[in-house]
């Protein structure tokens, strides 16, 4: 036995399954406890709107959330609100209706404050800003509502100690109303975009790996134009076909898909052959060491997509890489595809970017790299007549 281990050790494959395993852990460690290192100190990266349609008594309550809230706080008209939150440059929006000091002031009115989320966003913004949303509307009830109808008591002439007290037993009128904008039906509906990205890229690295050493094995037959021309067609046929398999298992498995299943098909072609030639530059560039810089990427996209946790909350450093990665595009857009929101176009137009850059490194590779002439069939002499 110990014979057999020994010997299986000296096996190349063997030496780099190990190296494999090994890389992955001080990979993982290395980018994920650097990049969501501090993470909670940067709430103030989330943005939240103020819509206030009250005019000074609004400004006032705004002003009170922006002491307490640890997000930034910015003041828009509804239509500007609701763009930013489509958008997702916006986390949350605040309404305080025309008539909330009225309602605040009359007895047995109910003033209700209006909260927007949008959902189509990583879950950890939903949880975020929903506590966040419980608890304005406990300060709110706490402090806006007690002085509110302290004031009302004692311009009714009650004395003030009498009138806190009546306005202590009467907090608690202003009612909550939270919306949720591009509702997402269900936690496996929430992970879709993470999976078909991680899906996508895993695989992409595994082809790429094993595409490189199927080029290998044809040698000299073909020279390397006619090569690099087979693998373009290669990688788009397998993101076709690829992603139609992908995408129909998730609308068979109860996936949604706002703006309907081609889209997401087409959409999810678009990146993954981005994820092909991104992971075959690596490994035409440096050869088999390539999967250690695919590994880094798998890494780093899955931290700076925003499938997980939102990218506004990354350092810069991370922020940048999301900025020139695919998988960013990716996740954006199968969120907008999926549960809801604006036209893809720009995300498709970064993918195609990403791609054609990808695809020219692999091009002046293949023309830096020297390839063998394709072998011709030998010629066979015709027999010389004979003599009559």
């Amino acid at each position: 036995m110990f014979s057999a281990l020994k010997a299986l050790l000296r096996k190349p494959p063997t030496i780099i399954g190990i190296s494999v395993a090994l890389a992955f852990q001080l990979i993982f460690s290395l980018v994920w406890m650097t990049a969501y290192d501090g993470m909670n100190e940067r709430t103030d990266k989330l943005t939240v709107a103020i819509v206030n349609e009250d005019g000074e008594a609004g400004k006032a309550i705004g002003e009170q959330l922006a002491g307490k809230l640890p997000f930034h706080l910015e003041n828009m008209s509804a239509e500007e609100a609701k763009d930013g939150l489509t958008k997702r440059d916006v986390q949350m929006v605040v309404t305080i209706p025309a008539t909330f000091s009225e309602q605040l002031q009359t007895a047995g009115g109910k003033p209700e404050l209006s909260f927007t989320i949008n959902e189509s966003n990583p879950a950890t913004i939903k949880s975020i800003m929903q506590s966040a949303a419980n608890s304005i509307g406990s300060a709110l009830n706490q402090n806006v509502t007690l002085q509110g109808t302290e004031a009302v008591l004692q311009q009714l002439k009650l004395p003030e100690q009498q009138a806190h007290k009546v306005a202590e037993s009467l907090s608690g009128r202003v009612a909550i109303k939270t919306e949720l904008l591009n509702p997402v039906d269900g936690m496996n509906n929430q992970m879709v975009p993470m999976m078909l990205v991680l899906a996508s890229f895993v695989g992409s690295m595994i082809m790429a790996m094993n595409v490189q050493q199927g080029f290998g094995m044809l040698g000299a037959a073909f020279s390397k134009w006619q090569k690099f021309g087979a693998r373009i067609i290669l990688n788009a046929a397998t993101a076709v076909v690829v992603s139609l398999v992908g995408s129909s298992m998730v609308m068979a498995l109860g996936g949604q898909a706002a703006h309907g299943m081609l889209e997401l098909w087409m959409f999810q072609a678009l990146f993954l052959v981005s994820f092909m030639f991104l992971a075959q530059m690596f490994i035409m560039l440096v050869g088999p060491a390539g999967m250690f810089l695919n590994m880094f990427m798998m890494s780093i996209q899955l931290v700076t997509s925003g499938a997980m946790a939102p990218r506004q909350m990354l350092n810069s450093f991370y922020g940048f890489l999301g900025e020139i990665l695919p998988a960013s595009y990716a996740v954006d857009g199968l969120m907008n595809l999926q549960f809801g929101g604006p036209a893809v176009g720009r995300q498709a137009a970064m993918l195609a970017l990403i791609t054609a850059i990808c695809l020219l490194v692999c091009l002046v590779i293949t023309a830096l790299r020297r390839s063998k002439p394709a072998l011709q069939a030998a010629s066979v002499p015709e027999p010389e007549p004979e003599a009559a």
